[in-house]
């Protein structure tokens, strides 16, 4: 483990995070929290879902936040974009990236996406050739790689599969998704062993729930494997809505703490995330799970002097 790495943290709450929480937020109030994150020191923040309204109202508002909120140089500015529609309201908004998604378990696939696999190809194809050709790059997720609800195991053939279609159509990464929080340290290195056998590290992130508490376990076989891309949500805000008990994704902060107690650089003040991670949980109305956030609502500042 090279301990001396700068490990890049894609701050998913605005998107993954607030997707599942039921209580609505002001499109002020997710404008004012995206800006607290822009001064964290993090360089990437996906910051909505330009996705049907009906099937994830909290973020009707997508094109409002992204027009609002005060753009900083050197963060790039995602959304996740399930369709031609999405993509055209997507660039009305000026971003830097946008994320296309699938799952490798046909049956989540179907009930997130409302489409087979092999269907699903297609829509994406043209989305990532046409965000490609408007000058915008592309990063693609693919959910249930470590385990579906429905199906249990996921075949790593039909994972590469997707992977190999997506990169095929040119996105520039792929995020490998534990969605369900099922995934364990000896399957990850297992998984990981065999991706790595045809793509190099670093055109994949990993993108793990902590439904069971391991995800950062899980992480640390990945770091330990050389990978240094990883998705977070502030405070472990979040689920998924098409997966039954999933909790959030592993929370930026306690992961941002880690890295730096064992020496890595991530570029992310911490005492900023933790006054960003207070903001939003001050507009969602409810605790924050991350331990970071539990100490910080103890008030122990002495713990990130």
């Amino acid at each position: 483990m090279d301990a001396t790495k700068h490990i890049l943290i894609k701050e998913v709450g605005p998107r993954d995070g607030l997707q599942n929480e039921k209580k609505m937020i002001s499109t002020e109030d997710k404008i004012q929290w995206i800006d607290t994150l822009s001064q964290t020191g993090l360089s990437y923040i996906e910051i909505t879902s330009f996705v049907n309204p009906k099937w994830i109202p909290q973020l009707s508002d997508a094109l409002e936040v992204a027009k609002g909120i005060t753009k900083k140089d050197g963060i790039t500015y995602a959304a996740l974009v399930p369709n031609m529609k999405g993509l055209e309201t997507a660039l009305m908004a000026d971003l830097d990236e946008v994320s296309v998604f699938m799952s490798a378990s046909e049956t989540h696939n179907l009930k997130n996406i409302n489409k087979s696999i092999e269907d699903t190809f297609p829509i994406l194809k043209e989305v990532i050739t046409n965000a490609i050709q408007n000058n915008i790059s592309v990063r693609g997720y693919v959910s249930t790689v470590f385990g579906c609800p429905y199906e249990g195991e996921v075949s790593l053939d039909t994972v590469m599969n997707v992977c190999d279609e997506l990169f095929q159509y040119g996105v520039n990464e792929i995020s490998l998704g534990d969605t369900i929080g099922i995934a364990n340290p000896k399957q990850v290195e297992h998984v990981l062993t065999e991706l790595m056998k045809r793509y190099d590290s670093s055109k994949l992130a990993l993108h793990f729930h902590d439904t069971r508490g391991m995800a950062l376990a899980n992480i640390l076989q990945a770091l330990e494997m050389g990978f240094t891309t990883f998705d977070a949500s502030l405070g472990g805000l979040g689920g998924c809505p098409y997966a039954p008990g999933a909790s959030g994704n592993v929370a930026t902060d306690d992961l941002v703490y880690m890295l730096h107690k064992m020496g890595y650089t991530t570029g992310i003040n911490q005492l900023k995330l933790l006054e960003s991670a207070e903001c939003i949980q001050s507009k969602i109305g409810t605790v924050l799970g991350s331990h970071q956030m539990k100490i910080w609502n103890a008030r122990s500042l002495n713990s990130y002097r």
